[in-house]
């Protein structure tokens, strides 16, 4: 591959990079606060993970910078602290909605509305199937598996929003706590998931180790 196509490339996967860190801090702030005032864990639980998925981001934006200047064959230092304080983020996530949710059904608190979890999720599919999508073509193209294994996390992402649209819509349609509960250990199920994958990769130098899988 030529130079300058490999420069222009690798500024295209910093702009996606760039997008995906805003993009979670702005949704996670907007989910946090319509999660908690409209009292759907659900919601806040996504919100949270937005939060904790920035991290991540950062940790990948620094990599996709340091390749800009070198060829990048394993982890340096800072990523792999972002991927360990990911990984605690995650298990803490985990841990809350699990209490969350066991306090829910005992007490039988139910959301005000799931409105802003339809329009939130609904939003973060469009974006997140973009980026996975325009990630995964420059890595390719690239022959990165750093990047290809970005766009794979952002598919769970994709897929965390996918259960908080199905969990918002059904609660919204027949108002049944339940599925808003159901939403909450979805969502939890998957911060498990990516906080062990975060733990697995910190020790790991193979960089295509994505978030479906993971090989020390």
């Amino acid at each position: 591959m030529e130079k300058k196509q490999s420069e222009k490339l690798l500024k295209h996967a910093l702009i996606l990079s760039i997008i995906t860190v805003i993009y979670n801090v702005i949704e996670g702030i907007v989910s946090v606060y319509f999660g908690e005032s409209d009292d759907s864990l659900a919601l806040l639980g996504f919100g949270v993970d937005s939060f904790v998925e920035v991290i991540s981001g950062l940790g990948i934006l620094h990599m996709i910078l340091r390749m800009k200047y070198s060829e990048v064959n394993n982890r340096d230092k800072f990523e792999r602290t972002a991927l360990k304080i990911t990984g605690v983020g995650f298990y803490v996530l985990f841990v809350g909605l699990m209490l969350g949710s066991i306090l829910n059904i005992i007490s039988g608190k139910t959301p005000e509305t799931t409105l802003a979890g339809i329009v939130i999720s609904s939003i973060s599919i469009l974006t997140m199937y973009f980026l996975m999508k325009a990630k995964l073509s420059v890595g390719k193209k690239l022959n990165s598996d750093a990047i290809i294994s970005d766009a794979n996390c952002t598919k769970t992402c994709f897929y965390l929003s996918v259960i908080l649209l199905s969990s918002s819509l059904l609660y919204e349609i027949f108002h049944i706590n339940y599925f808003d509960i159901l939403g909450s250990l979805g969502i939890a199920y998957y911060s498990y998931k990516e906080g062990k994958e975060a733990f697995e990769k910190s020790h790991s130098d193979n960089l295509s180790c994505g978030c479906d899988h993971c090989e020390n």
